[in-house]
């Protein structure tokens, strides 16, 4: 059983490619296929980034499906086009925003949502308030900010100021956190609830699949 990956942002490095991939293969024993959509290198990281990448996404979605996967996974926690690519495709798909905001609204713990945007994305928005706690790391706007090492960092105060501001939880609604491990960071340096957004569309996933996960 394979899932396709649909990433939005552009890359010829393959290792960056399959991150995703790997981080779901790792926790859950997911079999993938990374596909990512062409001509956006810096990703999607405002309205018209996310307006050009809409149909770019449905048309992977079709492609991965003709190449035999049985459900999708739209790695981008803004979920650009999840309506539309659920209607144009016959398999299931999961998005990494929502599977993120819906796990961190179970928790009924104070939530903070870290992110590269102006404001927590939609999904967020919708499950956990349109007043939920939110920051942008210093210096980051689009996701390839998040791979230097400076950025790295940013993003480590970046949730420990949210954490100082009551936040028991630190959801993810940018999939380039997973990308640079920042989970695990949080967990060890601040002592709280981190949700991975890569890590929460798996947990998705493997029910759609019929995964067993120990």
């Amino acid at each position: 059983m394979t899932l396709g990956i649909i990433r939005v942002l552009t890359t010829q490095d393959k290792t960056l490619l399959e991150e995703h991939g790997r981080l779901l293969a790792q926790e859950y024993g997911l079999s993938s296929v990374s596909r990512c959509i062409a001509d956006q290198p810096q990703g999607i990281f405002d309205s018209e980034s996310e307006y050009r990448a809409v149909p770019k996404i449905v048309q992977l979605g079709h492609a991965l499906q003709r190449e035999g996967c049985q459900a999708l996974f739209l790695s981008c926690a803004a979920d650009p086009g999840l309506a539309v690519l659920r209607q144009s495709v016959s398999i299931p798909v999961v998005s990494a925003g929502s599977a993120c905001a819906r796990i961190a609204a179970n928790l009924k713990l104070p939530v903070g949502v870290i992110g590269i945007g102006a404001d927590a994305p939609a999904p967020f928005r919708r499950l956990l308030g349109e007043e939920v706690p939110y920051a942008r790391p210093q210096g980051v706007t689009k996701t390839t900010d998040l791979l230097t090492a400076e950025g790295r960092r940013s993003a480590l105060a970046c949730a420990e100021q949210l954490h100082q501001a009551g936040a028991r939880v630190i959801a993810f609604s940018c999939t380039g956190l997973s990308t640079i491990g920042l989970a695990p960071q949080i967990r060890e340096h601040l002592g709280c609830v981190a949700i991975d957004a890569v890590s929460a569309a798996g947990m998705f996933a493997i029910e759609w699949l019929g995964i067993s996960h120990a």
